[in-house]
């Protein structure tokens, strides 16, 4: 589902999105503010991310299974 909004935007941002068009970087206007959007979601999800791990660590319960895992198994060529 998708809805649709009205936003301002400055007039070099339209003409960025409308040259990203013409130069075929973007299906359309849509879908590179689309883009933008999505990249700028991920890159808060890694922030958080981060954050989460700089207060907790990285160990995690699995921790042990690895490390018993990489003394009692071989690997074959």
């Amino acid at each position: 589902m998708s809805t649709q909004i009205a936003i301002r935007l400055p007039d070099h941002m339209v003409s960025f999105l409308d040259q990203a068009v013409a130069q075929g970087k973007a299906s359309s206007r849509a879908a590179l503010v689309t883009s933008a959007l999505e990249r700028e979601m991920r890159r808060q999800a890694a922030e958080t991310d981060a954050s989460i791990l700089r207060e907790q660590g990285a160990a995690d319960d699995l921790d042990a299974l690895v490390d018993w895992t990489v003394h009692h198994t071989e690997v074959a060529d």
